[in-house]
């Protein structure tokens, strides 16, 4: 019997509903999962980059997952357990399988350029906590880059499952699928989706769906089951709102997206600043078109 793979599929990176005192909205986070779920989506990551999770403290971040869970089950739930210290992600993974899920996202060591030695012993350790991990390569961040030799040294060792690609270097997927077949690609970065579905990959750790679900999950099916004359006009339109995910002011865009659509996007706490007035207005100008297509 083939285990369950809970990270594949259309999993959104769900950005966290503030209220105006930069508190978390707790309600309304569950109904953001909710709805999510409801319009198509397989399931959430929260605290992630998106989620803000750096500037959260541990209870609120604790409460994040429970909160996701309680909404719509653990077998949906697969959190981000990054943090400085590989005892302290492997503490969040445990609280993770506590809370129900069924599987986490790592970063490698990020408090500073980690070497291979030190990103295997990362990955062993909070693997040791008995959950599947999903690793998430992110050089651009992290300064410490899963090439797919070491993604395959991982793999090979038990450590990881699967991996959320986030270089941007779609060339790698062929490259990950012969060292490591049974590794599970990921996409990472919206603006390459088309390019990593036709590659092989499982499933998309998502930003944009917290805005547009429907439009980005009918996208993903068509894209990953070779259905090109849906997909390509589809990730054209929606292609202007997709290579914000890989900006700096991915955060702030998302947000701004989804009060555009009538969700509750919010503030973001600092250090993050609202968007200068230009990029607001091509932000706002690239939603209102994908809204003024039917998209949603």
């Amino acid at each position: 019997m083939t285990a369950p793979r809970p990270w594949r599929g259309v999993l959104v990176a769900t950005a966290l509903p503030l209220n105006d005192d930069l508190s978390v909205n707790h309600d309304r986070y569950a109904e953001h999962c909710a709805w999510l779920v409801a319009n198509g989506c397989d399931g959430v990551v929260p605290n992630g980059s998106l989620g803000e999770y750096q500037v959260l403290t541990p209870e609120e971040r604790a409460r994040v997952v429970e909160t996701a869970v309680a909404a719509i089950g653990g077998e949906r739930v697969m959190p981000g357990v990054a943090a400085y210290g590989s005892a302290e992600a492997r503490r969040w993974a445990e609280q993770a399988a506590e809370a129900g899920c069924r599987a986490v996202m790592l970063l490698p060591p990020n408090a500073y350029r980690a070497d291979e030695r030190s990103v295997v012993a990362h990955y062993a350790e909070v693997a040791r906590s008995g959950l599947p991990v999903v690793a998430y390569n992110n050089p651009i961040d992290t300064k410490v880059d899963l090439v797919p030799e070491l993604l395959a040294r991982l793999h090979g060792e038990g450590h990881i499952h699967g991996v959320k690609e986030f270089s941007g270097d779609v060339r790698r997927a062929y490259r990950i699928a012969e060292l490591a077949p049974e590794l599970d690609l990921l996409i990472g970065a919206d603006d390459v989706l088309l390019e990593l579905a036709v590659a092989g990959a499982k499933g998309w750790v998502a930003g944009y769906p917290n805005a547009l679900p429907r439009a980005c999950v009918e996208l993903y099916r068509a894209a990953v089951g070779g259905d090109l004359d849906t997909a390509l006009p589809l990730y054209r339109q929606l292609h202007p709102l997709l290579r914000w995910d890989s900006r700096v002011e991915f955060v702030q865009a998302i947000k701004l997206s989804m009060d555009l659509v009538g969700r509750h996007g919010g503030p973001c706490r600092p250090p993050r600043v609202p968007l200068p007035p230009e990029q607001e207005a091509a932000v706002r100008a690239a939603t209102e078109k994908a809204l003024a297509a039917g998209l949603s």
